[in-house]
């Protein structure tokens, strides 16, 4: 091991045992305590878009079937698992409907951002199997299983937009499980170790959003540009592919490998009120407390314990602390969330971010937070 990489590495284990020692008089709040947070910030949601078919309307009017809904319904399906209200599933259904099952772009779009609603829209095949649910994002999959382009995901956001859909339909069609398996591990692999020269850097265990963030570029104070929520879809995609891949398959040691040196990374850049820095590296250049990506890690860090791969003493502290940040700091008695930066690419964009800013879309964010408080309840 080089000299520097062993300094990197001591100070990380420093600072690791440092944090998880501050966080050990957090507690976790009661499992109905935690759904009660949950009811009241998808309600709050629910309630200001009673039509799920209506249109997105910010700088420019998009559909609703875009990425940053597709994110809310991945975490709207969990709360269904946890909370198993028809409203839910009814809510989901009629945002299918009114998209007729079909993504932005058309059948052969390639781009993950307009793939990422066929998570929920796989999900409710499960639980009512009508071709007409799947018919759109299986033919958009199989376009991309049948290319030979593996660079489409050339920005880690990518990762949680598209690349559970693989493992999602490889349990839909376990006789093509293979071809979905193999192309997804050959985009995964362009994104961590093409693309850019590399976006994954493993000796801090964390990525760059895309190739503008790859040094030589730096923040103005020389470090490394670690974008919080960029990182927290990688950690959710892990997980996501991770939950669904079976252990044995040749590929999930290495998506395994990579989410435990991201979970241990993760650990010393907790800030010491709960939350994450919206810049990990640099708390000086736009860093700050940030909702989205402090709920990523710990939606993570939860799904970790619950299936043996982190250590609960360790990490039960850790994840206590953030969702306990969350819930006092971030969610307003009316359900809103809080410290939530809008959509961008790195630490700069939407700023300021604070308790009461609101950001251009409001669905992603509750996603993640869901995603987090839905894993967290299985800790109780």
């Amino acid at each position: 091991m080089r000299a520097a990489s062993l300094k990197s590495f001591f100070l990380l284990s420093v600072l690791f045992l440092c944090t998880v020692a501050q966080a050990q008089t957090e507690r976790l709040p009661k499992k109905k305590k935690i759904l009660k947070t949950l009811r009241l910030t998808n309600d709050y949601f629910m309630q200001k878009w009673p039509d799920p078919g209506k249109e997105i309307v910010t700088n420019k009017t998009r559909p609703s079937n875009i990425w940053t809904r597709g994110i809310y319904y991945i975490g709207l399906m969990e709360l269904y698992r946890s909370d198993p209200q028809q409203r839910y599933y009814e809510y989901a259904v009629d945002w299918g409907q009114k998209h007729k099952w079909g993504l932005t772009g058309g059948d052969n779009i390639r781009h993950a951002d307009y793939q990422t609603c066929g998570q929920t829209f796989i999900d409710l095949y499960k639980i009512d199997p009508k071709p007409e649910r799947i018919r759109s994002i299986k033919a958009s999959m199989d376009n991309m299983v049948n290319s030979t382009k593996v660079n489409d995901w050339d920005w880690i956001d990518a990762l949680m937009m598209a690349m559970p859909l693989y493992t999602q339909l490889a349990q839909v069609y376990p006789e093509s499980a293979d071809s979905y398996y193999k192309k997804m591990h050959e985009m995964y692999l362009a994104t961590k170790n093409q693309i850019g020269g590399g976006l994954y850097n493993q000796e801090h265990g964390l990525w760059w959003r895309d190739k503008d963030f790859v040094p030589p570029v730096k923040s103005p104070n020389g470090k490394d540009i670690y974008w919080s929520r960029g990182n927290g879809w990688v950690v959710g995609a892990l997980v996501r592919v991770m939950s669904m891949l079976p252990k044995d398959h040749p590929n999930y040691q290495e998506y395994q490998t990579t989410y435990l040196e991201m979970m241990k990374a993760l650990v010393p850049l907790q800030r010491e009120d709960g939350f994450w820095n919206v810049s990990l590296h640099d708390p000086n250049h736009f860093g700050g407390k940030e909702t989205s990506g402090t709920a990523l890690f710990a939606y993570g860090m939860a799904w970790g314990v619950n299936n043996g791969l982190l250590d609960k003493k360790l990490y039960t502290p850790i994840i206590a602390k953030a969702w306990n940040a969350m819930i006092k700091e971030a969610v307003h008695p009316n359900g809103f969330l809080g410290y939530l930066q809008g959509t961008g690419k790195e630490p700069k964009d939407s700023q300021p971010v604070s308790y009461t800013s609101k950001p251009d879309f409001e669905d992603y964010g509750l996603g993640c937070f869901l995603l987090a408080g839905t894993e967290i309840m299985k800790m109780k």
